[in-house]
Formats: structure tokens, sequence, C-alpha cells
């Protein structure tokens, strides 16, 4: 017997997508017979179980099926095969506007949310103030929900998701529509939740997010569950499918072809494959882990000092170091032929992410061979800990 609050088990779901549809009855007569349509698998064989007191975070591109998974673990779909098995009192926030019905106002709906999800009149009633103190909608409790913004919505459901002392708490991503200081509030209660031993499903388009909150994560990739475990090994692994998604570099090295890159470039002067990891291994690097740059250059003449530069940049864009040989001192020279040059860094304080390396060959004075390569490679980092940010500082805090 199972001990998991939700156990999802061999789950998937299927869709049918229809080329055409009859609009009306009289297209029913003049087109009879069955309409073409194709199959799609919005699930295929997810398989897992959320033990008590845990918060899981579900990572995946848009349309890898977090909501259908979410859907069917609160019960609105029902799995084309397979089971999900929930024990204890769950209460989902799905996407916006669930669960509302427009016509009615704020307070009817709580009432009506209140009974969907099981309570009685009266254990409504002992809950309404707390619900509308935390959605801070008092003002337009009496108004109908159709004039509410969607931040207006978020807070409502999820005021009503946290105050009916679920045993289970489900959450899409529906957190990044409110403003900042509303899902600090949502974050301090979710936090709470933790504290009581709560279970905790959360899907978040935001890694940094899942990795504060979550203790697992389950990454999902076209439907199929492709990792669950610890969080910063499914961090790596999700922004790894999206770049793979969005068309971008996937692998630790990339070769320097000029014809490929933007690259200003002596022909004496080459510069080859770049690789960026774990030394020795090329492997994603743990945050204060040692990490090398390995470059392939080749040249046709003697260089007498070379300056090999590298720049590591952050996913966002910001340039978080840059140096070379020259600022360490340590200058370079090329005899004729292949060389590698390899970069040695102790210790890396980043967070996790996939971090860009940029890479330059130079000499001194003006007029000599120059190359510039832009995303030569990328350096992965993960991250077991909850801190946010873009690196981990060892700080101490007294009174004095």
């Amino acid at each position: 017997m199972e001990t998991g609050s939700v156990v999802v088990d061999q789950v998937s779901k299927r869709f049918r997508l229809y080329r055409d549809k009859h609009r009306s009855v009289k297209e029913r007569v003049l087109h009879p017979g069955r309409l073409d349509f194709h199959e799609l698998w919005a699930l295929s064989g997810v398989n897992f179980v959320v033990e008590p007191g845990s918060t899981v975070g579900i990572l995946g591109h848009n349309g890898s099926g977090k909501s259908t998974l979410l859907k069917t673990i609160c019960g609105v779909l029902q799995p084309t095969s397979g089971e999900v098995r929930v024990r204890g009192k769950l209460a989902g926030l799905l996407e916006l506007g669930a669960g509302f019905e427009p016509e009615l106002s704020g307070r009817d709906n709580i009432y009506l949310n209140g009974t969907m999800l099981g309570l009685k009149r009266h254990e409504i009633d002992a809950v309404f103030d707390e619900i509308v103190a935390f959605s801070e909608l008092e003002q337009f409790i009496d108004t109908q929900v159709k004039f509410y913004s969607s931040g207006m919505y978020i807070r409502l459901g999820f005021a009503v998701a946290v105050n009916v002392d679920p045993e289970i708490l489900v959450i899409d991503e529906v957190l990044a529509v409110g403003d900042e200081r509303f899902q600090r509030k949502c974050m301090d209660r979710i936090k709470k939740f933790q504290a009581d031993g709560r279970t905790i499903i959360f899907v978040s388009q935001s890694p940094e997010q899942v990795r504060a909150i979550c203790n697992e994560v389950v990454v999902l990739h076209h439907g199929e569950m492709i990792y669950h475990g610890e969080p910063s090994e499914g961090i790596r692994l999700f922004r790894e499918r999206l770049n793979e998604t969005d068309g971008g570099p996937v692998g630790a090295a990339v070769s320097g072809d000029t014809k490929n890159h933007d690259v200003m470039a002596n022909q004496s002067l080459r510069l080859g494959e770049v690789r960026a990891g774990a030394p020795g291994s090329g492997s994603a690097v743990a945050t204060h882990g040692g990490a090398e740059v390995t470059l392939s250059v080749e040249t046709d003449i003697r260089i007498e000092e070379l300056i090999a530069s590298i720049e590591l940049v952050s996913p966002m864009g910001v340039t978080l170091a840059r140096f070379s040989s020259h600022d360490l001192g340590q200058p370079l020279s090329l005899e004729p032929g292949a060389t590698t040059i390899v970069f040695t860094i102790d210790s890396v304080p980043f967070l996790d992410g996939r971090h860009q390396i940029n890479v330059g060959l130079s000499t001194p004075g003006e007029g000599g061979p120059f190359v510039w390569l832009e995303q030569a490679a990328i350096l992965e980092m993960t991250y077991a800990g909850k801190a946010e940010g873009l690196v981990d500082l060892a700080a101490t805090v007294r009174i004095a």
C-alpha cells in the first residue's frame, strides 16, 4: 500500500484535435459522418509518488503537459489510462478564473468554491472573513467577478485555496499574474504550509521559485516524465530541454567556426573547439566547485605573447566575470601548430543555470592577430541550496 499523499500511476491523457467542426445543425445535415481529427498525447506514462509533507515542483516548457497533469490530480480531467490516487483533502488553484462563476459576486463565489471543496456552509462562514482579508478585496467582494482584473481573480482564488484547511495544496503557474507584494504574501503562506507539514504540488515557469521552496522536482518533456528527484538536477535538465526548444546551444562545447559566429579573425590565428565544465570530466559544475575552460588554438606563426581572455555571462545576460592571461600575470607564447589553453577556476560561486562563455585571443599593441567569439561554450552550474540570486556568498550576522 503506497504511503504517498498523491500517487500518479502510469497516467496518460489523450486529446482528439479536430481539423474542422460543425458550427450548426445545418452543417451536420449537409456534411454527415465523422470529422477528421488527430490524436495528441498530452501525458504519456507519467509515474511518481508525492510523499506526505513534501513540496514537489513541476517544471517543463509550454506544452509539456504540466497543466494537464495538475488537472488530472485535481480530478478536473480523467486520464485515458492509469490512475491518480489522492489521500487527504485537496485544494487546487488552476488556471486563471477556473472554478469561478462570472455572473456571481466574489462573496457568492467564495461559498460556491468552498462547497466544491467539500465545506459546509457553517465551515465557510467560519473562514469567510479570513478569506476576504487575505484577498484584500473588501471593497469589491459584492461585485460580480466578471468585472475583476486578472490580479483580483488570483487574489480571491488563492485566498480560498489556502483558507479551507487543505492537506494537499495544488498550485498552477498563476502566481506570476499577481503583483510582486501579493506574490510574496502567497509565498509566505506556502512556507507556513510547509512548516505545518502539508503537501504541496507547485507548477511554475520560474526555476528560481521552484528551487527556493521545493524539495523535489518533476520535469516533463512533451508529455513524458524525464526526471523526478532533487531540484538542482531537475532544474538543469529543464533548462537544457528549454534551450533545445528555443534552438539554442545545448552542449558544453561549441566549435569556433567563423562561418557560424560573429568573429573578427586573422587567418594566422584560429580558435577551434571551446569546452567548459568540471575539471577532467567537462560535466556540470556544482556551486563552489572548480571549473575548467579549455580552448583549442591553431597558429601558423610563432606568437611571442598571446593574451587569452574569457567572459562569463549569466542566463539573463549579466557579465559576471571577465579575466585574461595578462590580468592573471601569466603570459602565453605559441609555436606554430595546435595548442590547448586551459583556464582553471578554483571555486565558482554562481547559482544554477547555463552561463555563456565568450572567448578572445589577441596580442599586445595594434595590428596583431585578433579573434573574438560570442557564446563559445556553455558552463552548466548546479546548486543544491535554497538561496536566490546569481551567486552564493558566505555571510554571517551578529549584534554589534
